[in-house]
Order: C-alpha cells, then structure tokens, then sequence
C-alpha cells in the first residue's frame, strides 16, 4: 500500500531521518521505496536537509512573499476602471510587477480585453435611416429607368475637398472591457 503525504509531512520525515543521522542518499532511497513515484525530488530533499544543517527545523509552509495576489488583482481592476485606456506596461511600471503578469491577471482572472473601436459610417436616427433606404431605392429606380443619362444627373462637377483629422488612432482609441462587453463605437465624421 503506498501512502502520499502532504509538504509538511514529507519534511517532518525527511526531518526524522536527518536526525537519525542518515545522509542524503539513504533518505532519498528511503522515501522513493516507501512511497514510490510520490517521493519528492532529490533536489527537494537536499534543500530540506540544508535547511536544517543551518538549524531550521521548521516543516511547515512559509508564508508567500509580498503582497497578497487579491490584492493585486483588486488595484490592477481598479487601474482599468478608472482609465479604460491604460496601457499594461504602464500598469505593470505603477505596482512594480513584471509585464507579463499583470497580462496573466488582466485575462485570466478579471477576463478583460483590449477592445478597439468599431467605425460606423455615421450616427443616424429611425428616420434618417428610413430617408437614406428611400433615398437609395430612388436613385436604384432612376438607374433602372434611364440607365444612360443617370450619372449625368446624378455626379455634379462642383467638388469641395476638405480635410478631416482624427487625432486618436485605432491603437490609442483601444479600451479594457470584459470579455461579454460590447465594443466601444466611434461615429465617422
């Protein structure tokens, strides 16, 4: 019958053994015929007895270094609610943690996107839609009817260019949703 044991019963037996006076090998033998393919790596057993060669008989878990993951995750949502433009690099240089895990956080466990915008041709109410399908039929019927002098009637010779200057481009324009959130729009001028 093979029996797992835990971390810290693991080192409680590694511990046992170390204070037997048994050296590394014999222990790691031990273990591996004890319980088989569950024994921890040598490299993990040979960091538990230098640990207590040092006279650190502890075997239980150490605490996690630095700030709690909840924690973290909690100021990175709070970074995206307030400036849904924010860039991960920007985020990662604020608290201090490396780029790709604030990525890891920002889609695995908030499970938000980077969305762009989607153009739309232009912003029209029920009746300026309604006027634009009428509008189209129209010309549609005229083509139909007199098909060799509907450009003639329909392009003019008078053309003004203007200018038009957008200065937020598809990257800048990008901006953190959750994955179910619809996409950002943009009305073309």
């Amino acid at each position: 019958m093979r029996v797992i044991l835990n971390n810290m019963e693991m080192r409680a037996v590694i511990k046992f053994f170390f204070l037997q006076g048994k050296v590394l090998k014999e222990i790691h033998g031990i273990l591996t015929e004890t319980v088989g393919e569950h024994a921890p790596w040598y490299a993990i057993i040979k960091n538990s007895v230098v640990q207590f060669k040092r006279g650190d008989f502890c075997t239980c878990d150490a605490p996690p270094s630095g700030r709690p993951k909840t924690e973290i995750i909690d100021h990175i949502h709070e970074l995206n609610l307030e400036d849904d433009q924010i860039m991960a690099k920007s985020i990662a240089e604020q608290m201090g943690i490396s780029l790709e895990w604030v990525g890891s956080i920002v889609l695995e466990d908030l499970d938000m996107w980077k969305l762009s915008l989607k153009w739309l041709l232009k912003c029209l109410n029920v009746d300026q839609k309604f006027q634009w399908c009428e509008s189209s039929e129209q010309l549609l019927e005229f083509f139909r009817h007199d098909l060799n002098h509907f450009l003639s009637r329909l392009v003019t010779m008078n053309e003004t260019w203007l200018q038009h200057y957008d200065p937020e481009t598809k990257q800048q324009s990008m901006e953190w949703g959750h994955s179910g959130s619809p996409r950002p729009k943009k009305f073309r001028v």
